[in-house]
């Protein structure tokens, strides 16, 4: 994980021309106005998205690692190892080989993507719409000596003009078509740029049949799991499968891989929650965790070792925290639901 000092280096160097602690006003109320819509409230949400992954990895980074996203849990694991498992389980229900060319559609900083290059042996293009993000993956690919393996483009994943149709035998989509503003529409695009024949793999966040839209403590909850993951809406398990087939796409499998039965012995949230769960839990990701990370930031701010405005965004993502283990613990969301498509021949 990122160190304090390299957090530093990362927020000086990413906002050094640019007031951070008003864009992080900002990006506050376009959150608020789109959780209190609940249809975006006329805003871009491609850009919110943007703007949010922007002005949050450096800290998302410091607190989750390198692989930013959920995995099954384990107690005789370390949240890192987890993280790898579920990795190598989507490589093999990809069926990846050497020589492959696959796309991450929603790359983030390119953990996933250096695991699949590592262990499969394939070529990944990575798909992403943030600048400081793909700043720090390529900075990362270049320190695992696979710079040679990767390739970036700067897009959306909702526009991928820039790459020809039928260009990769595989795609995976770990926690990034949640934030599609037409579902419909990501998957079609995704689907134009995979050969015919060629499997996607996807972990979405979404609603489980445990939510009751009856329910003001769901909704509540829901609400504010929008506005701390920067979501336009989140869909049902139903959902997404409608949204691949009206895409083209052939539905494989769908599982909810954060339950007990699916191969998580520990709550995916539990991280969040508590040093107890896993092996080797670092404090960072706990509420007394969080609560020091935003009160060291305040001071660091006055020292000038951090920009102004990096305490407001520690508490935002303590906020979104709280949401995660709220929605968790209801049993109302999951990030977890992983699915196996296929482009028909």
């Amino acid at each position: 994980m990122s160190s304090i000092w390299q957090v530093a280096r990362g927020l000086r160097a990413s906002y050094r021309d640019s007031d951070l602690r008003s864009r992080v006003a900002r990006l506050n109320g376009r959150l608020d106005q789109t959780s209190a819509s609940g249809d975006g409230g006329g805003l871009d949400h491609a850009e919110t998205a943007r703007e949010y992954y922007d002005i949050c990895s450096h800290l998302m980074i410091y607190g989750w690692g390198e692989s930013l996203h959920f995995a099954p849990l384990s107690q005789a694991e370390s949240l890192e190892d987890s993280k790898l498992r579920h990795q190598r389980l989507m490589i093999d229900k990809l069926d990846l080989h050497p020589g492959m060319s696959v796309i991450d559609v929603g790359c983030g900083i390119g953990g996933p993507m250096r695991t699949v290059v590592r262990e499969a042996g394939v070529r990944v293009t990575g798909i992403n719409s943030s600048e400081v993000q793909l700043a720090r993956a390529r900075s990362l690919t270049a320190q695992a000596g696979l710079s040679d393996m990767i390739d970036y483009v700067e897009t959306s994943f909702m526009d991928m003009s820039a790459i020809e149709d039928s260009t990769f035998d595989r795609a995976y989509a770990i926690e990034s078509t949640c934030h599609a503003p037409d579902k419909v529409g990501a998957f079609t695009e995704i689907s134009r740029v995979l050969k015919p024949g060629a499997l996607l793999w996807g972990q979405e966040m979404c609603l489980t049949d445990r939510f009751d839209p009856d329910s003001t403590r769901h909704q509540d909850i829901e609400q504010e799991l929008m506005r701390g993951i920067a979501l336009k809406q989140i869909a049902t398990f139903a959902e997404v499968h409608r949204a691949l087939e009206v895409a083209g796409f052939e539905v494989i499998e769908g599982n909810d891989r954060g339950t007990p039965e699916n191969g998580s012995t520990t709550p995916w949230y539990q991280p969040m929650e508590a040093r107890s769960g896993t092996r080797r839990n670092t404090l960072r990701g706990t509420p007394l965790g969080r609560r020091l990370a935003i009160a060291s930031a305040r001071v660091a701010e006055t020292l000038k070792v951090l920009p102004r405005g990096t305490a407001e965004i520690a508490k935002l993502l303590d906020r979104t925290a709280d949401a995660y283990v709220a929605g968790g613990k209801t049993g109302i969301f999951t990030p977890l639901y992983c699915f196996v498509a296929r482009k028909p021949h």
